[in-house]
């Protein structure tokens, strides 16, 4: 019996006999084993983690800020309100955008803009007269548009009047009621003139394109938009939620 035993295993236990040469499963579990098991999950939770932090950190880092984008949502929309309460409000939105200035949240700034515009417009008007006159041997049409030269001269003092008056001295309010009947009665002078230019190019039976007879009228929606966004100042701020000044 004894030569079998050292023949089997030179005097070892067999391996079924031995519980450490069990399979990993079936080996029983340790509280060492169980530490073990724990940190090692600590640790790849910890990993796990500090990855999303540092995902979420590096997409608020390279989004462009929100307050960014809603401020110019904002402005847009405000112009939008300002713009409603004319007659040609697409003409507004567009002469105003088209000065690319920076745009606040004001009605006072919206209608500084708008006068900008109509100023502008006017002044790259007067021109055409002149152009036109050099093109015509028609004596009532020649006589017409001299008279429209004079006329946007006119307009584009009164305007500019307007638009000097809004230059805020020092400890001077930026509106006062005489400043705003002054504006109101600047501008309604200003298209004035334009309406009588219109009239005496139709009493003369003149032949002056239509196109000019376009861009007088596209001048004379600047000057109405401006009047209208003037004549609401009061309610504009209000609706803003704003004091006048």
């Amino acid at each position: 019996m004894e030569s079998l035993n050292l023949i089997n295993g030179y005097g070892k236990v067999k391996p079924s006999e031995d519980p450490n040469s069990l399979p990993n499963q079936q080996k029983a579990i340790t509280p060492r084993r169980l530490k073990i098991i724990a940190i090692t999950l600590t640790v790849a939770l910890t990993l796990i983690i500090g990855a999303v932090i540092g995902a979420v950190i590096h997409e608020s880092i390279t989004e462009p800020p929100e307050s960014e984008e809603g401020l110019a949502s904002n402005s847009a929309e405000s112009l939008k309100t300002v713009c409603a309460v004319t007659r040609f409000p697409d003409s507004c939105f567009s002469s105003i955008s088209s000065l690319n200035k920076p745009l606040t949240a004001n009605p006072l700034n919206f209608f500084n803009l708008s006068l900008e515009a109509t100023v502008r417009g006017l002044s790259n008007l007067t021109s055409l007269p002149k152009e036109l006159i050099s093109k015509s041997n028609d004596k009532p049409t020649e006589s017409a548009l001299k008279d429209c030269i004079s006329l946007f001269v006119e307009a584009v003092s009164q305007l500019n009047r307007s638009f000097e008056l809004m230059k805020m001295g020092p400890g001077e309010k930026v509106l006062t009621d005489m400043k705003i009947s002054d504006l109101q009665t600047w501008i309604s002078a200003a298209m004035t003139d334009q309406d009588t230019c219109l009239e005496g190019i139709g009493e003369m039976g003149s032949t002056v394109p239509n196109e000019f007879k376009v861009k007088v009228q596209k001048s004379q929606e600047y000057m109405s938009n401006s009047l209208a966004i003037l004549n609401n100042i009061q309610s504009l701020f209000e609706k803003f939620g704003l004091t006048m000044p």
